[in-house]
């Protein structure tokens, strides 16, 4: 199964446009087995002075990491550029779902990482940073990552992701499939 996280908790954000498509992606390649996961719809009660502890882990987190994270095989990361690194709200959900279940939910699992920003660098930083979060859980991490940069000029008028950007999404979705 694959694992299509968006990771910000930013109400009406761009990003989602960005892991929709590849969500479509995904599908029309035939992978039926494949779920998309908005951080945006996470519980805010995941986070508490309990929560580093099994016992005081909320239900909702564990369903989501029932049934988003421990059967993955494969994550696809889409992460926004928020202050020259990623959302806070990715690297809390991470460390939340290190608790319970550490090895079956990161341990040997593969991911892809896809950067979205407004500016030039695509969140190359942030997409760095986060694969030292995911090594040093034992995630493997793709050496190819794909920054898209201007995410603005990557959609067009009706909303639709343009053509060009699409392609080198889907070969970021080939790669990961074959990684």
């Amino acid at each position: 199964m694959i694992t299509i996280i968006c990771g910000t908790n930013r109400k009406g954000n761009k990003t989602m446009k960005f892991a929709q498509h590849l969500f479509e992606l995904a599908k029309n390649k035939g992978e039926e087995n494949v779920k998309l996961l908005a951080l945006e719809d996470i519980s805010a009660d995941i986070l508490h002075a309990e929560m580093y502890s099994e016992a005081g882990q909320v239900d909702s987190l564990r369903k989501i990491q029932d049934d988003y994270m421990i059967p993955a095989n494969k994550y696809l990361f889409v992460i926004p550029e928020y202050n020259g690194s990623y959302p806070g709200i990715l690297k809390l959900f991470l460390d939340a779902c290190s608790i319970r279940a550490y090895k079956e939910t990161f341990n040997g699992k593969k991911a892809a990482l896809v950067g979205v920003g407004s500016g030039r660098a695509g969140n190359l930083r942030g997409m760095d940073h986060l694969t030292g979060v995911l090594n040093h859980v034992g995630t493997l991490v793709m050496p190819n990552k794909l920054p898209i940069s201007s995410l603005e000029a990557c959609i067009d008028e009706d909303g639709n992701i343009k053509a060009d950007t699409s392609e080198a999404m889907e070969k970021q979705l080939e790669a990961l499939l074959a990684f």
